[in-house]
């Protein structure tokens, strides 16, 4: 299966909801008027675009139908997806060199426990792997149990090095080594895993900030990345996650897992509407290969077409 035919399978659940809610929009569809966007509107709230962001997406199509002197059905149609993908452009991400190339980089996944954190580490170090980087795990949620051997398992599977210390050790002293070790064998990507922590945010502020400054004095000219992994089928709740989390920390970017359990992926533009954080991977399925890197385009493609 290619990798447009995945996103479109993943998305299945999304593109149905979706495709429902345009059904019942336009099913009885005379003309532009109030309850036609009042249809609209529901229609966006309910795939989980969310309230602001629906509101803006109505008010563009209002301005759009109208400029544009828009009457007939299908052209309407047409302009509502044309809006919709304007507004999934916007969260995509605009930073092409996440692409890596030669650029040395750090990765640090944050998220609360249950949302694929772990599981996206692997597939990311599977996919750098493959692309012939020299890819290093630090297991730094040192206080969730099990989470040091969860990643294990994905460093044997990946062929990467796995730096870890005892349960309840201090998460910093694990990427004080995990960073020596990156130095030594002058691996190209280090990916560290954190505690999702959100109820205790002192103590998850402490540790990030203890993590940073190991970075800022021992690698000081390498490229950081902050990844936020959230759960798609959480929906609006993920929204409260990226607020929780930006208090604590600046994400850069956006992992959504789960997209191809969630029939509400209109998440993306909420996120995209409320933050400026792009969202730079998503998760359609269970593969290793199923959490693939987010392009706007394509999204809209395997919804619509």
């Amino acid at each position: 299966m290619g990798f447009f035919d995945k996103l479109k399978e993943g998305l299945e659940k999304t593109r149905t909801n979706i495709a429902n809610g345009l059904d019942s929009v336009f099913g009885d569809y005379s003309q532009v008027d109030d309850d036609f966007f009042d249809d609209l509107e529901e229609m966006l709230i309910m795939a989980d675009v969310g309230v602001n962001a629906s509101d803006k997406i109505v008010s563009e199509m209002k301005s759009r139908i109208r400029e544009e002197h828009l009457k007939d059905r299908d052209d309407v149609k047409n302009a509502l997806i044309k809006t919709l993908s304007d507004a999934m452009k916007r969260a995509g991400d605009t930073d092409e060199t996440f692409d890596l190339g030669e650029q040395k980089t750090v990765i640090l996944v944050i998220g609360v426990n249950g949302v694929g954190k772990t599981t996206s580490i692997g597939k990311l170090a599977m996919s750098f792997k493959e692309n012939g980087k020299k890819v290093i795990l630090a297991a730094a949620d040192t206080f969730r149990a099990g989470a040091r051997e969860q990643l294990e398992v994905w460093a044997e599977r990946t062929g990467c090095d796995l730096i870890g210390h005892e349960e309840g050790s201090d998460p910093a002293a694990v990427v004080y080594d995990a960073v020596s070790a990156f130095e030594s064998k002058d691996a190209d990507i280090l990916i560290c895993d954190t505690a999702g922590r959100l109820h205790n945010k002192k103590n998850l502020m402490d540790e990030l900030a203890k993590i940073n400054r190991i970075f800022e004095k021992k690698l000081p000219d390498i490229r950081k990345e902050v990844l936020l992994v959230l759960d798609a089928t959480t929906g609006q709740n993920a929204l409260s996650q990226v607020r929780e989390f930006k208090q604590v920390c600046e994400p850069t970017g956006i992992i959504l897992t789960k997209m191809d359990g969630s029939a509400k992926g209109g998440i993306v533009i909420a996120i995209a509407n409320e933050f400026d954080i792009p969202v730079k991977y998503i998760g359609v399925g269970e593969h290793a290969d199923d959490l693939q890197k987010f392009d706007p385009e394509e999204f809209i493609r395997a919804i619509f077409y």
